[in-house]
């Protein structure tokens, strides 16, 4: 293998080159992994090599030691402790020689490739000596080169490294970052270096950061940083700042009056916008943290009890001084720059909206004057940002403060849609959705509600942009305006509000979508609004739905026919998508028409199953499985005559463990029909639980898609009710064995929780599909198993409502089915009793289900 010559080619500008060169660098690593590894030290650690080549090793072995998903991680560190001592000890002394490399890209590279072995090594034990060699290296090399690679090496260890691994070298580590950090360092990349090593350890040096001389010193540091004449240094500082303020919010008080407020709104002011825009950030995560603490405060509140850490108010005490900042920054638009370009006026503008909800009223009559100022400036810079400033309080103050406002700002916005400049017209265009959003009841139907549809209407005639905006607002008015008119509230009103303007928004909105680009995810936006329309529409305007199912209808037919003319990769993704969008909608449709779809299944079960067998993208096979699901749902038993054509690309789905998403789609597909055809799902019910039961036991399937199976067999039990007598021991035992896995971490914790709840759901269904058949003792010999699990429910502290709901419905169940008092003995529980007697402060449907539990449980031990 020449690999200098494969490595090159990996960074070939020919895609076939670079897929060549990959595959064949991958066939090495299978085939001789040790000589692959050595092979990739040696190059990375070749000085003669051109820089290229070097860093393209480096980053090739960093590759072969680490991976973002949990399972591939673990793999490739169990793949490098099984190599020989030697060789990992080769690769470990050339790539802490490569630190010292004058080539400063290769350092950097083999920086990381320190990190990853470190990352693997550390945490079992092995390599004790790294950290001793890196702290030599900074402290006693003259080498700019290596004290560079060396902190840059420390920072990724520290960030990678659960803190416990390193706590002995913890004050060492420390010493070590902050020495390089200070501004007596007279070399301006070593102290860069090292900031950025003591960002990435901040969360390392948390008991530093407990003793207040430490701490008194880190942040002198830091702080006389955001002062160097290095603009890069500076960003660097503040970005220190903004990650202490959100790990160490409790202990910045003393610090924010001595010295961070007069450094960030300096720094606000700075020409030099990346500094300006961490500035911002240190704002916007003061707000952020405030924001959490605030509901902690109000959860605290409710039990009686003190919030851990209290609010200290930064942003309130601070907004008269940092208002005028931001509203000046908000000003400094580009008007040339990309949408998704993040710059100052972008960084200021959320930065207002988290105050606004940190502040609440007290924001409103610190941008008022700025706003009544300059919404008619003749300088388009400072209209749009009146517009932005007025767009960004709407969410936080009291809707009785800002209701006046926006009653006497929506004409003069609904009038600036036709504004001259592009800029303008997006905010104003996104205002307007932020009011249909959070303050629907400002908009009076008799008064505003004509004008503001046809502005928004008009401006899907824009450009993308303003499209996109418009069609967010649109979809905001129908999301809101739809509890008009719902169906399951009383007392109802006549018709809805929107019901005049139905039919020509959905032409409007089906306009849009059959564009040709996506530029601004306009013709994406138009589809999301289209499915509100058609989810809130009232009787009166199922015609105009059942036409619009048709139009889907053909453009997905008009798709499938045209697969053969897609010429590239951009054509492929577009085509993808549009069928994403157009399942989607058909979605709602089926789901708003349920079983009035029936004249049109035909046709849609066609293009469906042609859709189906057409594609390989399973992003796009989920959403024809999703609206396969509707279908079973409205037809319910009319979705007979479609089960065998669709069987066939069910299983295949059921079985590709590798794709998650997929894979639980199609187990929810499964749910969907067996309750569709109930006891006529009897005959598919023995391969349903077969593939099910071989997915559990799948080394491949990821374990959330577990969590769905079983609920699932609570869905096929409730079906077929005692025909399902033969898989009942089976389930029973993965249930119970499922049922006893105990959290033992908090990774694991959220996990077994809804692991819990799945586990729940299909004893429900089980137990619910049984009771009042012959079957029903069938459940006898496992009532004492299915106790058990709720009794570990509500022993969890952490537990959700949702989950003691389940808990005792599930109770209720057992008690209903056995009333005889044949589970007399489990049901009298001390543990149960006091469960049944909980004061907690439960929704009403918890209480409700709790009183009938309890009801049912004092009848069946009467």
């Amino acid at each position: 293998m020449d690999a200098a010559a494969l490595l090159n080619n990996t960074l070939s500008d020919n895609a076939a080159a670079r897929q060549d060169a990959s595959e064949k660098l991958e066939a090495a690593s299978r085939e001789n992994f040790p000589m692959y590894i050595l092979t990739l030290s040696a190059e990375l650690s070749n000085e003669s090599r051109q820089l290229m080549v070097r860093s393209a090793a480096g980053i090739a072995l960093k590759n072969a030691l680490s991976a973002r998903e949990i399972a591939r991680q673990q793999e490739y560190a169990s793949r490098w402790l099984a190599l020989p001592a030697d060789t990992r000890q080769k690769v470990k002394d050339e790539t802490m020689k490569t630190l010292a490399s004058s080539q400063s890209r290769a350092g950097s590279v083999a920086a990381q490739v320190v990190a990853a072995i470190a990352s693997v090594e550390l945490p079992v034990g092995e390599w004790p000596e790294a950290i001793e060699s890196l702290l030599r290296f900074v402290q006693t090399s003259e080498d700019v080169h290596l004290k560079v690679s060396t902190f840059q090496a420390i920072g990724y260890i520290c960030e990678s490294i659960k803190p416990d691994v390193l706590a002995v070298r913890s004050n060492e580590i420390l010493t070590a970052v902050i020495h390089g950090a200070r501004k007596e360092e007279t070399s301006t990349e070593v102290q860069l270096a090292a900031i950025s090593a003591l960002f990435n350890s901040l969360e390392f040096v948390r008991e530093n950061m407990d003793r207040e001389g430490e701490r008194n010193y880190i942040m002198q540091i830091v702080c006389e940083a955001t002062q160097s004449s290095s603009v890069q240094i500076q960003v660097a500082a503040f970005e220190c700042l903004v990650r202490i303020m959100s790990l160490y919010y409790d202990k910045m008080g003393f610090y924010m009056e001595r010295a961070l407020f007069g450094l960030t709104v300096l720094g606000m002011r700075h020409q030099e916008e990346n500094i300006a825009l961490q500035a911002v950030e240190f704002w916007s995560t003061v707000c952020e943290e405030e924001i959490e603490l605030a509901i902690e405060a109000a959860e605290a509140a409710e039990y009686g009890e003190q919030p851990e850490i209290e609010s200290k108010n930064f942003a309130k005490i601070a907004l008269p001084e940092i208002i005028p900042v931001l509203l000046t920054l908000l000003t400094r638009q580009d008007e040339d720059a990309d949408e998704d370009e993040w710059n100052v006026s972008m960084a200021a503008g959320t930065c207002l909206s988290l105050l606004a909800q940190t502040v609440a009223d007290a924001i409103v009559p610190a941008v008022i004057p700025f706003i009544e100022a300059n919404i008619k400036s003749n300088d388009w810079h400072q209209r749009e940002a009146a517009v932005m400033t007025f767009g960004s309080i709407l969410d936080g103050p009291d809707p009785t403060v800002l209701s006046p406002l926006v009653d006497q700002a929506l004409p003069v916005l609904i009038e600036m849609t036709r504004d001259d400049n592009l800029l303008v017209k997006d905010t104003v265009a996104w205002t307007l959705g932020r009011i249909c959003d959070l303050l629907i009841v400002t908009i009076k139907p008799d008064v505003h509600l004509h004008l503001l549809i046809t502005a928004l209407v008009q401006g899907l005639e824009d450009k993308p942009r303003i499209i996109a905006n418009c069609c967010w607002a649109l979809m905001n008015l129908s999301d809101q305006l739809g509890s008009y008119y719902d169906e399951e509230s009383q007392p109802q009103p006549s018709a809805s509000p929107l019901q005049p303007y139905y039919e020509g928004i959905v032409q409007a909105l089906l306009k849009v979508t059959d564009g040709t680009g996506n530029e601004s995810n306009f013709r994406t936006s138009a589809y999301e609004a289209l499915a509100s329309y058609i989810t809130h529409a009232s009787p009166e305007s199922l015609p105009i739905i059942q036409n619009t199912a048709v139009t889907v209808l053909s453009r997905m037919q008009h798709l499938l026919n045209m697969q053969n003319q897609l010429l590239g990769v951009d054509d492929r993704n577009n085509w993808n998508e549009l069928q994403s969008n157009l399942c989607s909608v058909l979605i709602n449709v089926v789901r708003k028409l349920g079983s009035g779809i029936e004249p049109l299944a035909n046709q849609i079960m066609t293009v469906l199953l042609t859709l189906i067998q057409s594609i390989k993208t399973s992003t796009v096979l989920e959403d024809a499985f999703l609206v396969v699901g509707a279908m079973a749902a409205a037809l319910e038993l009319n979705f007979s005559p479609y089960i065998q054509a669709f069987l066939p690309f069910l299983y295949p789905a059921l079985k590709a463990h590798e794709d998650t998403q997929l894979c639980t789609v199609a187990v929810g597909v499964i749910g969907d029909i067996s309750r569709a055809l109930g006891e006529q799902s009897t005959q598919y019910a023995g391969p349903f639980m077969t593939v099910l039961l071989e997915n559990l036991q799948s080394e491949t399937l990821n374990r959330n898609v577990k969590i769905p199976i079983l609920s699932c067999f609570g869905d096929i039990a409730l079906a077929i009710g005692p025909a399902f007598e033969p898989y009942l021991d089976t389930t029973m035992g993965v249930l119970q064995q499922a049922g006893a896995i105990m959290p033992i971490d908090f990774d694991l914790a959220e996990y077994v929780a809804q692991l819990r709840e799945g586990i729940l759901e299909a004893y429900t269904g089980i137990v619910t599909g049984l009771k009042n058949t012959d079957k029903a003792t069938l459940l006898l010999p496992h009532a004492q198993s299915m106790l058990d699990l709720v009794q570990r429910c509500l022993a969890d502290e952490e537990r959700s409502e949702s989950l003691v709901k389940m808990s005792l419905g599930l109770v209720g169940d057992l008690a209903d089915t056995f009333a005889a008092g044949q589970i007399k003995r489990f049901l009298l529980s001390e543990w149960l009793a006091t469960a049944l007697r909980s004061k907690n402060r439960y929704s009403g449907e918890t209480k409700k289900t709790i009183r009938w539990a309890r009801e049912m449980v004092k009848r069946a031990t009467a």
